[in-house]
């Protein structure tokens, strides 16, 4: 299977998890390519820094994302450095909220500059958009130690309308490669979806298992940890992210695997291990009647396709005794959700 979205740590976040680590754990899970995300620390948004992670490991099915900033001379070295290292750095992405390596790319003016300066260099490949809007967000509402009030600190409206940014500035800029929305967690962004697909624009959709299984009221439980952005949602919005999956709107599913330790989210950080939920997603889409080859379209196929890479039988290995393998896996994260 493949992995669209992952946040790997190593390097000075290495407390939480190494690549080495990351992989083991995907691997158990049955995935066989992993497509980890440029906001570790260091963020990966240079040459050098992209050629350095590389350097972690030799297995084939580790891709990475190059980072993308409003610096034009900085998309320039980023897709030359993609260009010839492809397919090991597979693709781009663009972070509309605060995060780190200069990456949040916040005003609609600057987002419309990044998606002009792909199109000049022709570039035609995935970028994945990590969308939120920073003037929407509300953190005086968020109360420490009560997760299911991150979901009022980030609103759906800040996520949803930063959708609508990027699609509309995608369009204008005449963009021609695919945009990939990052780990949809509501209706309206399912909406934005459809609407810029019918006006001809390459738009895919990713939805991970905790938004499209789980609600704010899950968050109320305090020791399964449940803060990440985005934030889960009411439950109205829990159901049109998995009905997404089953009526073919969603192109993939992502974990958006992003572990850190107890501490850590103890001290409110954002993100959780993925691989396990992605097994529990998969028996409930067949029990909701999804057919096989759906599934083997959500977990593997519309991925390879859109990165363009090569998959073969053992890309669409699920282990038999999935519960077994969460166990295994729950081993690994002691507050481990699933």
């Amino acid at each position: 299977m493949i992995d669209p979205n992952v946040h790997f740590r190593d390097w000075e976040q290495s407390d939480k998890e190494t690549v080495a680590h990351g992989l083991m754990t995907a691997t158990v899970a049955g995935f066989t390519h992993v497509f980890d995300m440029p906001d570790c620390s260091p963020a990966l948004t240079d040459y050098d820094t992209l050629l350095k992670r590389l350097e972690l490991t030799n297995k084939p099915g580790y891709h990475i994302y190059a980072g993308l900033t409003a610096n034009p001379v900085q998309i320039e070295d980023v897709l030359f450095t993609c260009m010839h290292h492809y397919p090991r750095i597979a693709a781009v992405s663009l972070f509309t909220g605060p995060t780190i390596g200069n990456m949040g790319v916040t005003e609609k003016e600057d987002q419309l500059k990044v998606f002009k300066t792909l199109a000049r260099f022709r570039y035609k490949g995935v970028v994945a958009v990590h969308c939120e809007k920073e003037s929407l967000l509300k953190p005086e509402l968020y109360v420490p130690g009560k997760f299911e009030t991150h979901s009022l600190a980030h609103p759906p409206e800040s996520e949803y309308e930063s959708v609508n940014d990027i699609l509309t500035v995608a369009l204008e800029a005449k963009f021609k490669g695919l945009v990939h929305i990052a780990h949809a967690s509501c209706a309206q962004t399912v909406a934005y979806v459809r609407e810029f697909r019918r006006e001809g624009l390459r738009v895919s959709m990713g939805v991970t298992p905790q938004h499209a299984l789980l609600n704010t009221e899950d968050a109320r439980n305090h020791d399964r940890y449940l803060k990440m952005n985005p934030p889960l949602r009411d439950e109205a919005n829990r159901e049109a992210i998995f009905k997404s999956l089953l009526d073919g709107c969603a192109t993939w599913v992502e974990s958006d695997h992003s572990p850190h330790t107890l501490q850590d989210k103890e001290d409110g950080a954002n993100g959780i291990p993925g691989f396990a939920g992605m097994l529990v997603l998969i028996e409930a889409l067949r029990k909701a009647k999804c057919s096989e080859a759906h599934i083997e379209e959500l977990f593997c196929y519309n991925a390879a396709r859109a990165f363009g890479i090569e998959v073969t039988d053992r890309d669409l290995y699920i282990p038999e005794d999935y519960e077994e393998t969460i166990e295994e896996l729950r081993s690994e994260y002691p507050f481990h959700v699933w």
